[in-house]
């Protein structure tokens, strides 16, 4: 008993690094990690007009859809494929890629032990096409034709077993289930579990397929969807005439692995993590605390952590959900972490300006952005910015990217619930 007290306190007093060896991606502008970084430096707007559902009844008619998309592409068997929620195929397809990348092999005889190979992969609302689909079912033909499959498809934690299976990854498999923050938890919370010595390598992020009739309908009654009808100009991060944000889809995973074990093995390093910051609200189920100081809380926990300070070049990839509370909450936030001064010295940008919100996905697509401006010396911008709000007054890189090599890039995301989450990456350097 005593030796076990004792081993447990080693792990806890482990302060390993913690480094991206992969990474992979599903999105409305691109469906791989070089298709996707390239259409966000140009500026492509993934937001169209619905077309996998008949919009007639609908309020709103646009969202962030993927496009000619292919389960077969990522390694899927049709039998796998056509037994799975939309969410858990994004989510399937971009782990194929991050852990290819990565060169990650857990089978006899590959380069980690399974054991120390963990999955920390989730979606903020699951499967809802799939609760949709056999809800349908029960309603018109009873609760004898619902499919023995609807819970282990609809279920949020099923994307993480799955990925586990596929990956014969049996170490720690946790997903995390905080709305929009839910892939940043996930990364941040992978992150620890590395850092303080529980794994080797986790598989972390996030997936969401919620473009149906539902969710439109959920969404867009509580007046949080843009109902701006011409899609390029729907989603308007900071801009004063956002009015709500855009309903999108995919998938975004990340590989974190501990340094020692990616030298080791001669794996190709793509950023380093250092820093994590998690906090409530305690406010409101659906709205942000107006004053920002629990957001501001978790921004500083991370840069804190990070070793960050003022003389270096610090990035933010904003939550930014161009609805009007979240924007001018956000920009409070970075004000009372970084300092009124200095947080107008940092350069904000918003993806989700060209992905839509991506909700549960959201967070790890936009860590991807974020490790993508640090190893290519490129911060992406917010487009559609044309006119500035008094209380959104920071620089949020409007319309046109910039070659400016960053030192740090913070992602934030604020989850309902209150739930807010901010992951901290530092350029990597090979020493």
């Amino acid at each position: 008993m005593h030796a076990e007290i004792g081993c447990l306190t080693d792990y806890m007093l482990m302060n390993k690094r913690v480094v991206v060896t992969g990474m992979g991606i599903i999105s409305p502008v691109g469906n791989d990690v070089n298709t996707y970084w390239n259409n966000l430096l140009e500026g492509v707007c993934g937001i169209d007009f619905i077309k996998s559902v008949p919009t007639d009844d609908l309020p709103v008619k646009v969202a962030g859809e993927v496009k000619d998309f292919n389960p077969a592409d990522y390694g899927m068997e049709t039998s796998y494929a056509r037994k799975q929620d939309r969410f858990t195929i994004f989510a399937t397809a971009a782990a194929w890629q991050a852990v290819r990348e990565s060169g990650l092999d857990a089978s006899e005889g590959g380069n980690i032990d399974p054991l120390r190979y963990g999955v920390y992969v989730s979606s903020g609302i699951g499967g809802l096409i799939t609760q949709n689909r056999e809800t349908e079912k029960i309603l018109t033909e009873g609760a004898k034709w619902v499919s023995p499959l609807m819970i282990p498809t609809m279920i949020s934690n099923i994307a993480a077993g799955n990925i586990a299976i596929r990956n014969n990854a049996c170490g720690p498999c946790l997903p995390v289930v905080t709305a929009c923050a839910t892939s940043t938890h996930a990364i941040g919370e992978a992150y620890r579990a590395i850092k303080h010595g529980y794994a080797d390598a986790i598989i972390a992020g996030g997936a969401e397929a919620t473009v149906n009739p539902l969710a439109i309908g959920g969404f867009a009654n509580i007046k949080a969807l843009s109902t701006t009808e011409n899609p390029e100009e729907a989603c308007r991060p900071f801009d004063a005439r956002r009015n709500g944000f855009v309903l999108a889809e995919g998938a975004g995973i990340m590989v974190l692995e501990e340094y020692e074990h990616a030298v080791k093995r001669g794996a190709n390093i793509i950023a380093e993590v250092v820093g994590y910051g998690n906090s409530c609200d305690a406010h409101h189920y659906t709205a942000p605390r107006p004053d920002g100081t629990t957001t501001a809380a978790a921004v500083s926990q991370s840069l804190k952590e990070a070793g960050y300070t003022e003389d270096k070049m610090l990035y933010i990839n904003a939550h930014g959900t161009s609805t009007p509370l979240n924007d001018k909450c956000e920009t409070k936030a970075f004000k009372i972490a970084l300092g009124e001064e200095n947080a107008h010295k940092v350069m904000i940008s918003s993806s989700k300006s060209m992905t839509g919100h991506m909700l549960g996905a959201t967070g790890a697509v936009e860590l991807i952005v974020s490790a993508l401006a640090l190893q290519n010396g490129i911060l992406p911008p917010t487009i559609g910015y044309a006119e500035p709000d008094p209380e959104c007054d920071l620089d949020y890189i409007p319309n046109q990217a910039r070659d400016i090599q960053a030192d740090f890039a913070l992602s934030s995301s604020l989850g309902f619930g209150g739930h807010n989450a901010c992951v901290t990456l530092k350029k990597y350097i090979n020493e």
